[in-house]
């Protein structure tokens, strides 16, 4: 893993831990003063530092899910201080009731951030695990017959979820009558080894289509951010093209004499001045015909319409995976679902799976179909 990313991942959870502490300490020494410990004693600051270290120490690995869940709580009791601060304003010189009082019993415990957290990992741990199927309906006006893609990107195999769920939905996927497939990056990761590497792209491979399964690379897919490689990059490429998958970096496939499938490599970390552009791959393509763009991540979009791109297909997103990142996706770029942009159709999946977290609290977990209807007379 290249050293600038290390040194971000440190400072990034250095400053959260610190930031988190502070509030942790605060909030510990409330609750503890609600359930009857003597603030007075010095072994109270003692045991509320010691705690404070320890729960802000899980922050340090920001990627890991113990950070995850002390952020959930201390973000949730912040948002309900918040609230207690207000109604304490809208309560004051009023007699309080029965319904403050018991609110009053329930913020002051600390419970209500944790049970909360508890349920929204419990859900989170269960939509991971179920993807759904997600259709969309795409028509045009160019000359063309109808076809069905299926879209299936980031699957994270053998990490996160249970390798059997995608061996599980192949005999659904395979009864949609598909044309093709784009499988559109992340399919496997850093923590993915090379047996897993190697059953995924064999289940994948047994997908049935008329025209062929079609594989972009992932940021992930060549384990970039690991020392230790489980598998090389020439054994991955070799796994994926011994089960009949064709990769498309860079390059592009003509289908049924219609259509035009294009690959691009991956911009990892939004690098794209290591890969050909698309203006440089159609250089020698018929913009006659309907052209299609696999990219794993949603980028360029506005210069590939220029170029008479008609659909983008892509994924890396998760759909923000844990609330709320995928509003601060859709801020800065595009992050789940339809877009139309300068004429052309952008769908972005929000993946099969997830990475680094067993749960999933924004979006879902899918399988995308797409229905393309062109003009037959």
């Amino acid at each position: 893993m290249a050293i600038h990313i290390i040194v971000g991942y440190l400072v990034t959870g250095c400053i959260l831990a610190f930031f988190a502490g502070m509030y942790i300490y605060r909030l510990l020494r409330r609750i503890r003063i609600f359930w009857g410990a003597d603030s007075t004693k010095k072994s109270f600051r003692i045991w509320n530092l010691i705690l404070t270290v320890v729960l802000a120490l899980f922050c340090l690995n920001v990627w890991s899910t113990g950070a995850m869940v002390v952020v959930h709580i201390l973000a949730l009791s912040l948002v309900l201080d918040i609230l207690a601060w207000i109604i304490r304003k809208v309560q004051n010189k009023k007699e309080p009731g029965k319904l403050y009082t018991l609110g009053q019993k329930i913020y002051g415990s600390g419970l209500l951030p944790v049970a909360m957290t508890l349920i929204l990992f419990v859900y989170g741990f269960f939509n991971i695990g179920h993807p759904i199927q997600t259709h969309y309906l795409v028509q045009t006006d160019k000359q063309l017959g109808n076809y069905r893609i299926a879209l299936i990107t980031d699957t994270h195999f053998g990490t996160i979820q249970n390798p059997k769920i995608l061996e599980n939905k192949i005999a659904e996927i395979n009864k949609q009558d598909l044309d093709f497939v784009v499988l559109g990056g992340d399919i496997v990761e850093e923590k993915t080894s090379k047996e897993d590497m190697e059953k995924a792209f064999q289940i994948l491979g047994s997908i049935k289509s008329r025209y062929g399964i079609y594989y972009v690379y992932g940021n992930h897919d060549r384990q970039s951010y690991s020392q230790k490689k489980a598998y090389t990059s020439e054994e991955l490429k070799n796994t994926i093209e011994k089960n009949g998958i064709t990769i498309l970096e860079d390059s592009y496939k003509e289908i049924n004499g219609e259509l035009i499938l294009v690959g691009r490599g991956d911009a990892a970390w939004g690098n794209t001045s290591g890969r050909a552009s698309t203006k440089e791959i159609l250089k020698h393509t018929d913009k006659n015909k309907y052209l299609i763009l696999a990219d794993h991540q949603p980028l360029e979009s506005r210069e590939n319409s220029k170029q008479g791109i008609d659909m983008q297909l892509s994924g890396h997103t998760h759909a923000g995976q844990i609330w709320p990142i995928g509003i601060f996706n859709e801020i800065t770029g595009l992050n789940y679902g339809e877009y139309q942009i300068n004429g052309c159709h952008v769908i972005v999946s929000s993946g099969f799976a997830g990475w680094g977290y067993p749960v999933r609290t924004e979006g879902h977990s899918e399988y995308v179909l797409i229905d393309l209807q062109g003009k037959n007379d």
